[in-house]
């Protein structure tokens, strides 16, 4: 490597790092405005060997959770470089592929994880915008009753930007969060100078001695020690944009240290104003930089809650190109960049629930009842699968792999359970968006399996096609005719019912299946497009075009490789689809309470046409009925 390639691969190592401060940091990055407060609402002395102890569990959670698991050992398992709860699903699942029932209850899994992804993207963005324009409690108290309006104002405008794409207002994430970030630090550090035995913390003897003295009582203090962790998996979820060793430079380098000073700093805030404790975050400044840190933290906490809108989007478009839910709407609104996307029914059901959200518990103390069940509950998940992945794929070990399982299972499991106990007190609440998701999801993936061998009992084989064919008299017309099915094998019905109905048949036939891959990208143009003739004179063509999880199926592009493998599908060619209308036999084996669930989901998907980019001016649709 000659020492001009190695300063170009260093600029953009460095511009990488930059960009994933601005993008990946910003959950865990609010989490000082609200954490510390929250753990001491439990009820806790502020003296001097409960504010260690707290600092100390603080610590050593985001050593173990963020540090170990995420950033060292699951970020290893990348799936082409793609991270996140869907990616990790569909590497664990290749290690049971001999195995349906497994790999089933995998993917059910994957879902679950996915679904509590969304309860957090709820709370996310009104609980950090909240706690951050409540500033104005503490900069001037007569303004308390605009805490709510300020916050939805917000909101609205963070939610409607999302029509136009965030590319331009994304510019100035990273210099915003870096700026926040040496905020936060230089904040610290003023304050661990005037107390520097805070540092004592550092020592885990602190963290087990508060647990030990406080008995039941520190177990509910681990449920409010989760809100420093929560984004998490943020770090591995945005891999995929940034890569692996950029994050951690990043988390490492900069962002971890930048917390630690500021957990620390309030820490030492509150040995020396035990009174502070009514907002230690905002009490670390001086007051006549209160305004400008009040602008400050608005605009990181609505970085934060746009990078978790943006999160959601992103797993919605995986989720359907997997399968897992219907087809949705998905706008692309940048030209340059592949994950910038916005799905308008994600977009408006989140501002929704996120505006009943911050009417309801109107203060963000209310709502870290709510936080955290979700949180622990994905990494609950991932840790589980990401076992899968080094124990079954990697084949770490026994001893290592199942003391990797053990450890984090217990972490994990106390984080989860201390947090069951908020349940009644907001915890159900994104328990009850992640169940109905699943519910949903569950009905969706049984529904098109139902239908899929619905379909394969009536599959007609292309031989059996050109007997019919031969039997029958059938008018030729000139061009070539593309069938879209979903099945891999056989006839789609919509193809007989052309035949039997109308009683033409094109000079050329192709029936064309979109399959999606549990790799992110299909890299390869011949593996992207399968091409097979069938038939004794060539008529027939089966055409299957593969596209990764994380791609935007454009069966325009695809065919267009087709003509390099002899199928030229440019000229005269018209595109049948079914437009299906599904009944239930009385016996059917979709079970009976799910029936009007999934019809709604089945009538509701957006059309095939827009999402596989079929040219609209050449479909033909036709009606089937299908009796499941």
């Amino acid at each position: 490597m000659t020492i001009h390639t190695k300063q170009h691969s260093n600029k953009q190592t460095v511009a990488l790092i930059i960009g994933s401060i601005g993008v990946v940091f910003g959950d865990i990055g609010t989490s000082p405005l609200h954490a510390m407060k929250e753990i001491f609402r439990e009820h806790l002395t502020l003296d001097f060997t409960h504010v260690l102890g707290v600092l100390s569990l603080i610590f050593w959670s985001l050593m173990l959770v963020v540090a170990i698991k995420y950033a060292i050992i699951i970020m290893r398992a990348n799936n082409k470089g793609e991270g996140g709860v869907m990616a990790l699903t569909a590497l664990a699942s290749l290690a049971t592929k001999d195995s349906p029932n497994k790999k089933h209850l995998i993917i059910m899994m994957g879902i679950l994880g996915a679904t509590l992804f969304y309860g957090d993207s709820v709370i996310t963005p009104a609980i950090s915008v909240l706690s951050a324009i409540e500033g104005l409690q503490v900069i001037a108290p007569k303004l308390e009753h605009y805490v709510v309006p300020i916050t939805l104002t917000v909101l609205a405008g963070l939610f409607f930007i999302q029509t136009r794409g965030t590319g331009k207002v994304g510019k100035i994430f990273a210099p915003v969060m870096i700026i926040w970030f040496l905020t936060l630090a230089t904040l610290g550090i003023l304050q661990i100078i005037q107390q520097p035995q805070v540092l004592l913390a550092l020592n885990p003897y602190y963290g087990i001695h508060l647990l030990g003295e406080l008995g039941v009582k520190g177990f509910l203090i681990m449920g409010s020690v989760v809100l420093v962790m929560t984004g998490a998996e943020a770090l591995y979820a945005d891999m995929g944009h940034f890569g692996l060793k950029p994050i951690r430079y990043a988390w490492f380098g900069f962002v971890f240290p930048a917390l630690l000073c500021n957990y620390f700093g309030q820490g030492a805030l509150l040995l020396n104003h035990p009174e502070a404790i009514e907002n230690p975050f905002y009490l670390l400044a001086p007051s006549w930089m209160l305004y400008p840190m009040l602008v400050l933290s608005t605009f990181a906490t609505v970085i934060a809650s746009q990078a978790v809108i943006s999160g959601a989007f992103s797993i919605t478009k995986q989720a359907i190109q997997l399968g897992y839910c219907p087809r949705m709407n998905v706008t692309h609104t940048s030209d340059s960049q592949i994950g910038q996307i916005y799905v308008p029914t994600v977009n408006w059901m989140l501002m929704f629930s996120v505006f009943v959200l911050v009417l309801g518990f109107e203060s963000s103390s209310n709502l870290a009842s709510a936080y955290g069940i979700a949180v622990t509950g994905t990494m609950m998940i991932d840790t589980i699968l990401s076992f899968i992945v080094v124990h079954a794929l990697w084949h770490w070990n026994r001893v290592v792999s199942y003391s990797f399982l053990g450890l984090f299972l217990l972490v994990d499991s106390i984080f989860l359970s201390s947090n069951s106990l908020k349940i009644l007190s907001g915890g159900w609440l994104p328990l009850v968006v992640g169940l109905v998701l699943f519910l949903l999801m569950t009905t969706w993936i049984k529904g098109r399996a139902v239908l899929a061998e619905a379909i394969d009992e009536k599959k007609v084989s292309f031989e059996e096609l050109e007997e019919k064919i031969n039997t029958h008299e059938l008018v030729t017309v000139k061009g070539t005719a593309i069938y879209l099915a979903r099945n891999l094998h056989g006839i789609p019905q919509v193809l007989l019912h052309n035949l039997e109905h109308n009683h033409v048949i094109h000079e050329r036939i192709v029936v064309l299946t979109i399959v999606t891959t549990e790799e992110p990208y299909v890299d390869d143009e011949n593996q992207q497009v399968k091409v097979r003739t069938f038939g004794s004179h060539g008529q027939f063509y089966r055409v299957k075009l593969y596209f990764g999880f994380k791609e935007s199926p454009d069966v325009r592009y695809a065919l267009s490789l087709a003509a390099k493998k002899g199928l030229d599908l440019t000229g005269d060619v018209s595109f049948f689809v079914g437009n299906e209308h599904i009944t239930f036999k009385p016996r059917s084996k979709m079970p009976a309470w799910r029936r009007d669930i999934f019809l709604f989901l089945f009538h509701n998907a957006s059309s095939a046409i827009g999402f596989f980019r079929v040219p609209v001016e050449k479909v033909i649709e036709l009606g089937v009925r299908i009796e499941l």
